[in-house]
């Protein structure tokens, strides 16, 4: 037990020493990654990442995971994370919560999709009329939001099957208990790699910058900067590229995690979305 005590204090010792800040607080603040997969690997993808960000900028945190999409919304809507890493906080019911955007992943942005496995007998949209479709959970803006308007814009109507998160729907796809889902682009091509599951697309969505790691607006301003900062350069860091290439890894995510400064009007998009969807329970 001292042994693995002691060898974990050098670690964080380490890790510190090469930051800039010491700890300055005993309370460590909630972090709340979105809820693609399920808690427990959502919690082996992000708590290195925490740790590490802890740990270079002095601000202590705590990983602070939902079991479901749904979940994660209503800790958004109370304001109940201090940072999060979400599309949640730009819903319109969650917008009073005034979250500022502080940054967002690296690389291109992504897409919703509706998907069938690769010998599914469903060619085309039209054939899913009144057939169960699998989404993740009713405020996923890639899985639900943006598949569904598409859907009913052409006339479309499924019978909705909410699995809770991302993969959640993705696993009763592969199940073979509903003929389609709605997903993620990203996330399905990392779980196909994971899980060795042919799928074919029948809708895109257009791309949307849909995810940014975000702080609460009472937080002060010197730690919401450490903790940006500590994001910002985490790829240009040895150890801190290892953590992200590692937790990328855990996934089958082709690229590692990263992150790019953002503003919050980079996100009108998708508050445009929502501002015009035929999905019931979007519009002001």
């Amino acid at each position: 037990m001292q042994t693995r005590f002691g060898r974990s204090l050098i670690i964080v010792l380490l890790v510190l020493g090469s930051g800039t800040y010491g700890w300055s607080q005993s309370q460590p603040l909630s972090f709340g990654p979105i809820v693609h997969r399920s808690p427990t690997l959502t919690a082996q993808v992000w708590n290195p990442i925490v740790r590490y960000v802890s740990a270079r900028s002095g601000v202590p945190l705590r990983l602070k995971v939902a079991r479901t999409g749904p979940e994660h919304t209503a800790m958004v809507r109370a304001g109940a994370l201090d940072f999060l890493y979400s599309n949640h906080n730009f819903l319109q019911e969650n917008a009073g919560r005034g979250y500022r955007v502080l940054a967002r992943p690296q690389g291109s942005a992504n897409k919703g999709e509706i998907v069938v496995l690769a010998d599914a007998p469903i060619h085309a949209l039209a054939d899913l009329a009144g057939k169960d479709v699998a989404f993740p959970h009713p405020t996923a803006f890639l899985g639900f939001h943006l598949p569904m308007d598409a859907l009913l814009r052409l006339g479309i109507h499924v019978q909705p099957l909410f699995a809770g998160t991302q993969e959640g729907a993705m696993g009763q796809l592969k199940a073979g208990r509903t003929l389609a889902a709605g997903v993620n682009a990203e996330v399905m091509q990392a779980f196909a790699r994971r899980e060795q599951m042919a799928y074919r697309v029948l809708w895109s969505s257009a791309e949307y910058l849909s995810l940014a790691l975000s702080a609460h607006p009472s937080l002060p301003e010197a730690q919401v900067t450490r903790v940006r900062e500590a994001f910002l350069s985490m790829a240009d860091d040895l150890a801190g590229a290892g953590v992200l290439a590692a937790s990328a890894a855990l996934i089958q995510q082709t690229s590692p995690l990263g992150f790019l400064a953002a503003h919050d009007r980079e996100f009108d998009p998708m508050r445009q979305f929502y501002r015009t969807t035929l999905v019931p329970g979007n519009l002001p």
